[in-house]
């Protein structure tokens, strides 16, 4: 067969007959985004994400048939526009989550529903790995966080939102030494090293971080024991010495009694590791080891973590003063990335957030909706599990002092974790809209108007259908054809009305007998899914 090339970006690539653009670039190894093209079903020509610029036009790469000689851009400024606009257009009349509001607002992004979807179905291990795979000192922050993730709980609008904290704190007293071995770090021989001045939590949750992503690193702390402030904390016996352990068993070397600047010196540490990391709480009189301070604080980039100093790195209350537990090890685990970016070689950068979609406040009716299809249960409380003293927790939220708190029972845990409302989106992580909305850094309210109400049809057999999701790509209407489904789908109505359903108004499960699965597969944005 005779060959032929095409030029994209300046670069040569041999082209076959009927070959498309986009089959000769992904050939290639180059990434053109596609919301609604599968092999098997052909160019549908409806996402308009795959743009790229021919002959000074942008035409879309998956329905164009690149011929001998074409000169095409890719990855330019103004086709980098135009495939973010088009996924922008595509939010404009979004409707669902990437992420839930619970998930949003943790600082240290713990997957929420998802691990109270694995403590409802008894996962242990999974919750588990779930838990300490994002926070460091779990029991510590089961006790003490302010959980800012129980305000952005839509069921709070109900009968309480769901006690995300104290089902954390029964999942970390949960753990034995097999499940634990799951997530141990192993000693690699020739490790990048840091060192970090400072035992108290944020210099222990930077160590938590770096030492999970396999660095080799040893605290410093001038105490006869690490912990720091969370030793004036009121915590329930035994908790804090347990994670500390933890740490341990994870390779991080903990060397107490080392004062900075008296048993230690920056140059000392500078010499022996590849960098180092100060996390002291107490700024004061550092100016005599070199750390530049600004405003009676430690001078740092506020995006990369760095000090003026070469390989000297600084977070915690020396940088900035965090009243919030779960805050100061935000921060720290901000600066275990950067860190880790700067033993590979790389530049270290600003930490970026998950993309999500954000749907908003339900209004009572969709909020009913929503319970109606989970568990209607009522809360179990703080207060039913605790004695209580009157007085309220640091954070000010009302409830009683975390110390004299009691652990749920494995029933309590698990009816507490089947109130979850299940806001995040079922393919979370796994979208192809969320991902080149991340990629192509998208704005998804530039055209957003107000949303339509939110829609969630439950079938009996396990599917669900959200059509708020949907973008009428195509796809499942396709493959429904070739797998000549009974019924099948098919799209109904013109202009902004249209709509995907299954003719002879059936539902969506009645068109998908035999291909359900396929479809759920490859659908682009979670719109289908299964229960």
């Amino acid at each position: 067969m005779s060959t032929a090339t095409v030029t994209i970006d300046g670069r040569r690539i041999e082209v076959t007959a009927e070959q498309t653009i986009l089959d000769v670039a992904r050939k290639a190894g180059l990434d053109i985004p596609t919301l609604c093209y599968l092999e098997k079903c052909g160019p549908l020509n409806t996402c308009q994400v795959c743009l790229v610029k021919l002959n000074g036009k942008l035409v879309p790469s998956c329905g164009t048939i690149a011929e001998p000689g074409m000169t095409i851009e890719s990855e330019t400024e103004e086709v980098y526009e135009a495939r973010r606009t088009a996924l922008e257009l595509l939010f404009s009349d979004h409707v669902g989550d990437c992420l839930a509001p619970c998930q949003r607002l943790c600082p240290l992004g713990l997957n929420i529903p998802g691990l109270l979807r694995q403590v409802q179905s008894q996962d242990t291990p999974g919750a588990i790995q779930t838990v300490r795979a994002t926070l460091p000192l779990a029991g510590v922050l089961g006790v003490l966080c302010h959980h800012p993730c129980e305000q952005g709980c839509r069921r709070g609008h109900w009968d309480g939102p769901a006690t995300i904290r104290d089902i954390e704190r029964h999942v970390a007293e949960l753990e034995d030494d097999q499940m634990f071995a799951g997530i141990q770090k192993e000693c690699e021989p020739g490790r990048p090293s840091l060192a970090i001045i400072g035992a108290g939590p944020s210099g222990l949750a930077a160590a938590f971080y770096l030492a999970r992503a396999g660095t080799a690193v040893t605290v410093f702390d001038r105490n006869k024991e690490p912990g720091g402030t969370l030793r004036m904390e009121q915590l329930p016996a035994g908790i804090l010495a347990r994670e500390i352990s933890i740490l341990q068993r994870l390779g991080v070397k903990i060397e107490t009694g080392i004062e900075l600047g008296s048993g230690v010196s920056l140059t000392d540490l500078l010499a022996k590791f590849g960098a180092v990391l100060v996390a002291i709480g107490d700024p004061v009189g550092q100016t005599a080891l070199g750390l530049p301070l600004s405003s009676g604080r430690i001078q740092v980039d506020p995006h990369t973590h760095l000090t003026p100093l070469k390989n000297v790195f600084a977070t915690g209350a020396a940088v900035r003063s965090t009243r919030q537990l779960v805050r100061v090890m935000a921060e720290a685990k901000a600066a275990a990335d950067c860190l880790r970016d700067h033993l590979k070689g790389i530049a270290p950068k600003a930490l970026q957030r998950p993309f999500s979609s954000v749907m908003g406040r339900l209004s009572p009716l969709e909020l009913k909706h929503f319970i109606s299809v989970n568990n209607a249960a009522a809360a179990t409380t703080p207060c039913n599990r605790c004695a209580s003293t009157g007085k309220s927790d640091p954070a000010g939220h009302g409830h009683p002092t975390p110390a004299l708190q009691t652990l749920f029972t494995p029933l309590q845990a698990t009816t507490e974790a089947s109130r979850c409302l299940h806001c995040d989106c079922a393919s979370s992580g796994n979208c192809i809209l969320q991902h080149y909305a991340q990629l192509y850094n998208a704005d998804a309210n530039r055209f957003r108007s107000e949303r339509r109400p939110f829609e969630c049809q439950v079938m009996p057999g396990g599917i669900i259908f959200e059509p708020g999701k949907c973008i009428l790509c195509g796809i499942c209407v396709k493959i429904t054809e070739l797998a000549a489904e009974p019924l099948g789908l098919t799209f109904i109505g013109r202009g902004f009305d249209v709509k995907l359903a299954a003719p002879l108004n059936q539902t969506i499960e009645d068109g998908l007998r035999k291909c359900a699965k396929e479809c759920v597969d490859n659908c682009p944005t979670g719109a289908l899914s299964m229960r």
